[in-house]
């Protein structure tokens, strides 16, 4: 055999495919790229009618604004608890339903999974009325609560959904060994089904955090007099004035906003890519 191997051509559909993701990548890139390049910009910069994509004199001062502005550490508080709460809620309720929907034979199954189909194409604007009225009597505005119920609520349709096909994918001899060597069916739940299903739980966790970090639409019509509750989409208001917008502050608090979404995906990456690409397999 040959020491030296021969490196073939790539193939041009290959090489098509490679130019149009990255293509793809820098189109997705390019916003987030002007947000942090803008909130670094100096004023005149920002509001020049001529702007350029980079900066030779890059300043904090539109950082120093968002963290000036008082209650923002509290917003950020509101928020990661909102978003820690229906992610962990959320997470639990799809489990044990994804599990029931797959394990157990009952009567309106099928039709039971087909709501939660339909639940996930009625768009969030058309139920945010009713939703007031319904937080209206529950006595949750004004509450953190007025903003965790709908979002676990919009988050379980998806998550229980994904995770059936996890749980459907652990082969059901499985459990059967289980109780054979004398494992509970709890046991057999969290201590074996649970681990296996885990990146998907990851996988649908992601999701439901994005959604309930970046919302605006129900802080801002759940929270109405009650300024301490608010999080962090809704301090961006404050840089929104009737003469002139603050450019800088505005992009320089959304880019405070990504840092926790940022951090939050370099810790499940691992099980992200698993857990979308199907890590159980029989």
């Amino acid at each position: 055999m040959s020491a030296f191997r021969i490196r073939l051509p790539r193939r041009p559909g290959r090489l098509a495919a490679e130019a149009g993701a990255l293509l793809v990548a820098l189109v997705v890139a390019f916003p987030l790229y002007w947000m942090v390049l803008s909130a670094f910009k100096p004023a005149g910069e920002v509001q020049s009618a001529h702007p350029r994509p980079w900066t030779l004199s890059p300043s904090l001062d539109s950082f120093r604004r968002v963290f000036e502005q008082q209650e923002f550490g509290r917003y950020f508080l509101n928020s990661l608890i909102v978003a820690s709460a229906v992610v962990l809620t959320s997470a639990l309720i799809a489990f044990l339903a994804a599990t029931a929907v797959t394990r157990f034979r009952f009567r309106f199954r099928t039709t039971l999974l087909i709501m939660f189909l339909v639940a996930q194409m009625v768009p969030i604007e058309a139920l945010t009325i009713p939703l007031f009225f319904l937080m209206r009597d529950f006595g949750q505005l004004n509450t953190l609560g007025s903003l965790i119920l709908p979002h676990i609520a919009f988050s379980l349709p998806f998550a229980i959904w994904m995770l059936r096909g996890f749980v459907k994918a652990v082969p059901e001899a499985l459990e059967e060994q289980a109780q054979i060597d004398g494992a509970s069916r709890t046991r057999f739940l969290w201590q074996i089904l649970f681990p296996l299903v885990f990146p998907g739980l990851v996988a649908t966790s992601v999701f439901s955090f994005i959604s309930t970090w970046n919302d605006f639409l129900f802080a801002k019509s759940f929270l109405i007099s009650d300024v301490s509750q608010s999080t962090l989409p809704m301090a961006l208001l404050v840089f929104f004035k009737p003469d002139e917008n603050d450019w800088g502050g505005i992009m320089a608090g959304s880019t405070v906003m990504t840092i926790p979404v940022l951090v939050f995906f370099v810790l499940v990456q691992r099980r992200l890519v698993s857990g979308l690409g199907g890590a159980v397999k029989d």
